[in-house]
């Protein structure tokens, strides 16, 4: 296990553990209140096991996360805590939380679930909310086979009695595939609410363990871990393709980004003569006959109303080598031309030193296309270096070439 950290509401520092193959599908596990993300670790291991990367995650003041200094521990402090986590976290992952965790998880997808999680466990998350709920919890927690996680004044802390209208208010917006999982003591929610918050959810399921209690600390997780492990692999299997109804952005972002492409910097001269140039990938041939290409700019883009207006600009592809390159166009550095070796072509447009290819352009139209336009040029000058590899790009991350 690796030990990272997020970036919580407020500035709060959030540690977590990660362990697995950064390209298995994720899990993200929460704990409930007066625990850490120790009591995760039986479970993380047989999931890493499974084929899964495990993202383990202690809550605001608890493990190795920070107190927060103004003091903050209400619901919508955890909440936050927990959409920032997951909107820092580069794919989907399955959310499975524990006990009272499974209210900070709930509460935090009420809002966009579906962008935010590929799907939400929630394990022994009680119903009740009444006062003698936390002194029962605490009980058990005290009587778990890690005593160490017990924590007197994080559990005091946890604000229980703002939790029943959110709870039930929060369940038919969970349009995600969502697995509650309790243990079959009485206390633990064999209630008409229980069974209204499970009716509730859009695509839930339901299961029970009997004769245990908290499924998760005790010696009946093994039981838990195989309802978690059929609903993952009937859920989000591994190998299989994820089929969705509709386009939000996080789905079409990943699914777009299943298309390798190669990378190029487009350039062209300001009014000024000031060089400028961006990153882009969205790049293809259109035409031999005239010769034709077409790149695709952001209209947020920075360079987007000069390179609207440009007679020329160029466009050059990268190899392996010039990723810095790409780095820095890509980010929001004043000058990016500074670092960068380039000379200008015969139309006077930035041409980069060692670019595997570069296309010098004119104008020949301009399209708008939502939030980009295409502009698209007519080649009048070519010159490429077919011994250097292509810097690729794919599924977000930079790639090389690997021969047969």
């Amino acid at each position: 296990m690796t030990a990272i950290t997020f970036k919580g509401f407020g500035g709060v520092r959030l540690e977590a553990e990660v362990a697995g193959d950064e390209h298995d599908p994720a899990i993200l596990l929460v704990h409930g209140a007066g625990q850490t993300r120790e009591v995760w670790s039986d479970v993380a291991e047989s999931l890493v096991q499974a084929g899964r990367r495990v993202v383990s995650l202690d809550l605001r003041g608890h493990g190795g996360s920070e107190w927060p200094e103004d003091g903050r521990y209400d619901l919508d402090s955890h909440v936050e805590d927990l959409r920032a986590v997951l909107a820092q976290m580069g794919s989907r992952p399955v959310l499975v939380a524990a006990t009272l965790g499974g209210w900070i998880a709930a509460a935090a997808l009420a809002t966009d679930a579906a962008n935010l999680a590929a799907g939400l466990v929630l394990v022994d998350m009680p119903i009740r909310t009444d006062p003698t709920l936390a002194k029962e919890i605490a009980d058990r927690l005290r009587l778990s086979r890690d005593p160490t996680n017990w924590d007197e004044r994080t559990l005091g802390a946890f604000p229980i009695d703002q939790v029943p209208e959110r709870l039930f208010a929060a369940a038919p917006e969970l349009k995600l595939p969502t697995l509650v999982v309790r243990g079959g003591l009485s206390w633990m929610q064999r209630s008409p609410e229980a069974q209204a918050f499970d009716a509730a959810l859009p695509h839930g399921e339901s299961a029970e363990v009997e004769d245990a209690d908290l499924l998760v600390v005790t010696d009946r997780s093994e039981a838990f871990l195989g309802l978690l492990l059929d609903f993952l692999e009937r859920k989000q299997p591994r190998a299989a393709t994820e089929f969705r109804a509709g386009s939000d952005a996080r789905t079409l972002r990943d699914g777009l980004g299943c298309f390798a492409t190669g990378i190029t910097i487009v350039t062209t001269v300001g009014g000024d003569g000031r060089p400028i140039g961006l990153t882009a990938n969205s790049f293809t041939s259109v035409s031999l006959d005239p010769p034709l290409l077409l790149v695709c700019i952001a209209n947020t883009a920075t360079s987007a109303p000069i390179l609207r207006e440009a007679e020329c600009f160029g466009v050059n592809v990268l190899q392996i080598g010039q990723q810095p390159a790409s780095n820095r166009f890509a980010g929001k550095a004043e000058d990016r031309f500074s670092a960068t070796a380039w000379s200008p072509g015969e139309t006077g447009v930035p041409l980069l030193d060692g670019s595997l290819g570069s296309f010098e352009c004119k104008r020949h139209a301009v399209y708008e296309a939502g939030d980009h336009f295409i502009l698209i040029g007519e080649v009048v000058r070519a010159q490429f270096e077919p011994r250097r590899d292509p810097l690729l790009y794919f599924r977000g991350k930079y790639r090389r070439l690997h021969f047969a």
